[in-house]
C-alpha cells in the first residue's frame, strides 16, 4: 500500500479512556467539591469577608471558562495528554499558594486565576473530547454518563477526607496534601496519550477552526444548549459553595454541611450514570429541561419548607440526582449535532456560558449575603433560572448538521 494512502487513525481502548479518564475527573472535580468547606476556617483566620472569599472562587469558576475553549482547541490539535499535564501542575500550584496567600488578591490569584486555568485542562471538556474521538457514537452518551457519575463520586468521596483533613491538620495543611494529591494526574494522562491526531475519515469535510466556530455560534440548538448551560453553573455553584454557610447561619452543626455535600456527590453518580444511558434512548433535549425543572421544584421547597437535618438531606440526595446529569446530554448532544473534530474546544464554549453563571452565582451568594444578611434573593433567582432552561431546551434539534461536500484535492 502506498505511504500517501488514507489510512485509519489508531485508537485507545475504550476501557482505558474510561478508567483513565474517569480518575483523573475524580481527582479535579472532587478537590474542587470542597472548596466551600474552606469558607469560614479562611475569613476568620485572615479577617477577610464572605464576599472576599466568594469573588476568589467566582474568578476560579469565570478563568476556567474563558480558558476552556483554549484547552480544548489545544487538546483538539495536539491530543489532551499535554494539556492534563500542564493542568495538573497549574493545579498543584494553585493550591499551594491558596494556602500561603496573606491578602485577598494573592487568594484570588491562587484559588482563582490559577486554579481556575488548571480545572479547564483538567475536567470535562478535555476528557470528553478523547471519549469523543475514541468511542463509538452508538455508546459516546454512556461513556460521557460513566466519566461524569466518576466526578460525582470524586465528590462523594473528596469531601469527608477534607473535612478530615482541614480538622487534623488546619486548612493549610489540608490544602499543601491537596496539591500533592494534584500531581497524581500526570501519571493518569499518559493514559489518554493519543496514538497520533484523529482526522476526519477519507471523504469528509475538512473544516477549519474558524468555520467550526462559526458553524456553531450561527445555530439556534448550540445558542440555546449555551443558555441552559449557564443555569446550571448558576445553581450548582452557588449551592456549593454558600449552603455549608447558610446551613450554620441557620443553627445547624457543621457536620450537617459534609455530610450534605458527601450526598450531593454520591447521589449524583447515579444521576450522571443515569443521564447518560437515558440519553442513549430519550431525546436529550426532553432529559435537559426535566432535570432544570427538577432542580427548581426541589429548591423552592428546601426553602420553603421548615429547616432540619433530615430536609437537608433530602434536598441534597435530590439535588445530587439533578447535580452534573446536565453534563453528558449537553456534550454529547454537542458531538451528535457538530461530530467530535473539534468536541473539546466547542464544549468548552458551551462550558464558559456555564462558567459565567457560576462567577455569579457564588459572587452574588457572597455580595447578597453582605449586603442584606441572607441568601434568599440567590435562592428565588435560582428557582426562576431553573424554569427559563427548562423551557430553553425545548426547542433544541439534535439532528447531524447538514454540511457541502468536501471540495476536490
Amino acid at each position: 500500500m502506498s505511504s500517501s494512502a488514507p489510512t485509519t487513525p489508531l485508537r485507545l481502548s475504550m476501557t482505558q479512556v474510561l478508567l483513565c479518564g474517569a480518575a483523573i475527573v475524580t481527582l479535579s472535580m472532587g478537590i474542587r467539591h470542597g472548596f466551600g468547606l474552606w469558607l469560614q476556617p479562611v475569613t476568620m483566620d485572615r479577617g477577610w469577608t464572605r464576599e472576599a472569599f466568594a469573588f476568589a472562587l467566582a474568578v476560579q469558576n469565570i478563568a476556567w471558562g474563558l480558558a476552556g475553549p483554549f484547552a480544548g482547541a489545544l487538546a483538539d490539535r495536539f491530543g489532551a495528554f499535554r494539556v492534563l499535564v500542564a493542568g495538573a501542575l497549574l493545579y498543584a500550584l494553585g493550591l499551594v499558594l491558596m494556602g500561603l496567600s496573606t491578602t485577598a488578591l494573592a487568594f484570588t490569584g491562587s484559588a482563582g486565576l490559577l486554579i481556575g486555568m488548571a480545572q479547564s485542562g483538567t475536567t470535562y471538556a478535555v476528557i470528553y473530547g478523547v471519549i469523543g474521538r475514541h468511542v463509538a457514537p452508538d455508546k459516546r452518551s454512556w461513556a460521557m454518563g460513566v466519566a461524569a457519575a466518576a466526578g460525582s463520586f470524586g465528590q462523594f468521596l473528596m469531601v469527608p477526607v477534607e473535612n478530615g483533613l482541614i480538622g487534623a491538620l488546619g486548612w493549610q495543611n489540608a490544602l499543601f496534601v491537596l496539591g500533592c494529591a494534584a500531581l497524581a494526574i500526570v501519571p493518569l494522562a499518559f493514559g489518554l496519550r493519543e496514538p497520533r491526531a484523529i482526522a476526519p475519515a477519507s471523504g469528509a469535510p475538512q473544516q477549519s477552526v474558524g468555520a467550526a466556530l462559526k458553524e456553531a455560534f450561527g445555530s439556534r440548538s448550540f445558542q440555546l444548549l449555551t443558555a441552559g448551560y449557564f443555569v446550571c453553573g448558576f445553581q450548582v455553584v452557588f449551592i456549593g459553595v454558600h449552603l455549608p454557610s447558610y446551613l450554620k447561619d441557620h443553627g445547624l452543626e457543621p457536620q450537617v454541611a459534609t455530610t450534605a455535600l458527601a450526598l450531593i456527590g454520591l447521589f449524583n453518580v447515579f444521576g450522571t450514570y443515569a443521564a447518560g444511558v437515558l440519553g442513549q434512548r430519550l431525546a436529550k433535549r426532553h432529559i435537559l429541561s426535566a432535570i432544570y425543572l427538577l432542580r427548581a421544584v426541589a429548591i423552592t421547597a428546601f426553602v420553603t419548607l421548615p429547616l432540619t437535618p433530615m430536609s437537608v438531606y433530602v434536598f441534597a440526595s435530590v439535588m445530587g440526582v439533578l447535580w452534573l446529569s446536565t453534563v453528558p446530554p449537553t456534550n454529547a448532544v454537542v458531538a451528535q449535532i457538530f461530530g467530535v473534530r473539534f468536541l473539546s474546544m466547542l464544549g468548552g464554549f458551551v462550558f464558559l456560558s456555564h462558567q459565567v453563571g457560576s462567577f455569579l452565582g457564588v459572587w452574588l451568594g457572597g455580595k447578597l449575603y453582605d449586603a442584606t444578611g441572607s441568601y434568599d434573593i440567590v435562592w428565588w433567582l435560582a428557582v426562576a433560572l431553573g424554569v427559563f432552561a427548562a423551557l430553553v431546551n425545548q426547542p433544541v434539534r439534535e439532528q447531524p448538521i447538514a454540511r457541502p461536500a468536501a471540495a476536490p484535492a
